[in-house]
Order: structure tokens, then sequence, then C-alpha cells
């Protein structure tokens, strides 16, 4: 058994301690938010936070991951509140598709942690997470918007 710390709850699963992060996210423990895209920690679908750092998680080893804390898209919104992040997104129409955007969401948040007034080079260096649509000047906007700089 593994113990982790997800969304500020225990759980203990049954997995091989070489089983990627993200699987036992959605098919053990049953939160789908988090998305598989490319598999190689390229793409970003993946993002969750691990200590408040945004991480690709089809690349972790769950066996890896021990007391951190596991921070998924399902945890951003408080109170039936939604995350500033998540707001602007539905404010500012960003998701096309939407595949991408769980991913895109968490790496927004733990930039905004980071840099809490980035500029557009910083979102730029940040945002590395790959959107097929192409929605990233409105991802930016977004940013902005959450972060007070619009």
């Amino acid at each position: 058994m593994i113990a982790l710390a997800i969304n500020g709850k225990s759980y203990n699963v049954d997995v091989e301690s070489d089983t990627p992060l993200l699987w036992v996210l959605r098919d053990t423990i049953g939160l789908t938010g988090t998305k598989y895209g490319c598999g190689i920690a390229l793409c970003g679908a993946c993002t969750v936070h691990i200590d408040g750092v945004a991480t690709r998680s089809c690349q972790v080893p769950v066996g890896t991951v021990g007391s951190k804390n596991v921070t998924t898209i399902e945890a951003l919104a408080q109170n039936g509140k939604l995350h500033p992040v998540q707001k602007a997104w539905l404010d500012l129409d960003v998701p096309q598709c939407g595949y991408c955007q769980s991913g895109m969401i968490m790496a927004a948040v733990s930039l905004l942690k980071q840099k809490p007034k980035p500029t557009d080079a910083d979102i730029d260096a940040a945002m590395t997470n790959i959107c097929r649509c192409g929605t990233y000047q409105r991802v930016r906007a977004a940013i902005h918007a959450a972060a007070g700089n619009a």
C-alpha cells in the first residue's frame, strides 16, 4: 500500500510503486480532471501541483510522491467559488476543445503563486503546455485578468 495526500485527503492505494501518478489519480482514485495527453511529460495535460509546484504527473512514479501534497484541478474551487484563474478562463472563453485546459489552469495557478503580476514574457516562459487549438493569446489574457493586470 502506498499512502498519498491528495486534495487534502488521505488515500492508501494498492498499486506498484512505479505506476505513474496520473493513472493512480484517474483510475484508482477516480479524479478524472487531470488528463492524459502524450505520456512523456511534454504536453502538460497531466499537470498537477506537488507541494505547490506544477508537475507533469504522467512521468512521476507514485512511489516517489511520499508525504508530499498533491493538488488536482478538482481542488481549485473552494466553497463553491471558482479559483480566480478558473473564473478568468470562463470569462474570456479560453477553451476551445478544452482537453488541455485543466493542465493549463494548473500551470497558470502555479505561475501566479510564483509571480503574482507576471509579464507577457513570464507567462510565455512558464506556460509550456501544448494547446492544439492555439488558444495561447486567450491563456495570456486570462492569466493577466486573474492577476489583476487586465
